[in-house]
């Protein structure tokens, strides 16, 4: 997955997380709530590895274009 493709499942998964813990407290289920809690935990690893890429390859597009200047 591409960077832009992480961050988005993160969300995806942040947002999905929270309604799974909102119908679990509604309904007043644990499992639910902690299935909810763990969604949103993935969500946001998602993010991080996304938001990780990002800085990587800014990292490497700046070390490339300063070589290539040098060149």
């Amino acid at each position: 997955m591409g960077s832009t493709s992480d961050k988005a499942a993160g969300i995806a998964n942040e947002a999905a997380g929270k309604l799974k813990q909102g119908v679990g407290n509604l309904v007043g289920s644990d499992k639910l709530k902690a299935e909810g809690a763990a969604q949103e935990a993935k969500g946001d690893v998602q993010k991080a590895v996304g938001d990780a890429k990002s800085a990587v390859k800014s990292g490497a597009d700046k070390l490339a274009e300063k070589a290539h200047k040098a060149l």
